[in-house]
């Protein structure tokens, strides 16, 4: 299989995920500002979990874009990652409905540390396709650095959930700041394969 079928299929499965998530917001059934305003958890929760995709999709479309070829270990990391991400939905849903009640938020947590860990999990299967190139090796281990501190933060928001929601939610938006601008340092570095 080439990475183009690999690229293609995450792309459509994101934007699925994306479409899934707009379509379950359900339409206020009076025309005044106060139906609206009953809404702002749920609009909250998926511009954030939109963010968050969009983060995903972005770093994924770089590290994909990295490789020559795609073997099966590739192939079944990346489905693992898009299994994770497929649930983003049902908590993103179920947080904002409720309006980010602790245990909603706590579970969001998860969700978004089963995604990192996935993440990092096709990021070292990716790495050891590309063994002999030193420079790719490098910018790789840079980025599971950067992957083990968001692991670390998206279980630090777990039991901050259960303090107060808004500091899970802080430490997400730290995790997204960090990842929100793909490293070009991984396409400089695929030149080199």
């Amino acid at each position: 299989m080439t990475k183009t079928r690999v690229e293609a299929f995450s792309d459509g499965v994101i934007a699925i995920i994306i479409t899934i998530m707009v379509l379950e917001m359900k339409v206020p059934h009076e025309a005044s500002w106060e139906a609206l305003e009953k809404l702002w958890p749920v609009f909250v929760s998926y511009i954030f979990s939109f963010l968050m995709l969009g983060i995903y999709w972005g770093n994924h479309h770089h590290l994909v874009h990295s490789i020559k070829e795609v073997n099966g270990g590739v192939m079944w990391a990346n489905l693992h990652l898009l299994f994770w991400l497929s649930l983003i939905p049902f908590a993103t849903g179920w947080m904002g409905e409720n309006h980010f009640e602790a245990k909603t938020v706590a579970v969001y947590a998860i969700l978004l540390n089963l995604c990192g860990v996935a993440y990092y999990i096709l990021l070292k299967v990716i790495q050891n396709c590309n063994r002999n190139n030193e420079v790719f090796h490098h910018v790789l281990e840079k980025q599971s650095k950067k992957g083990m501190l968001s692991l670390l933060l998206y279980t630090l928001a777990i039991p901050a959930a259960f303090l107060h929601p808004a500091i899970a939610g802080g430490l997400f938006i730290i995790v997204g700041i960090l990842w929100l601008i793909p490293d070009r340092n991984i396409e400089n570095a695929a030149k080199d394969l």
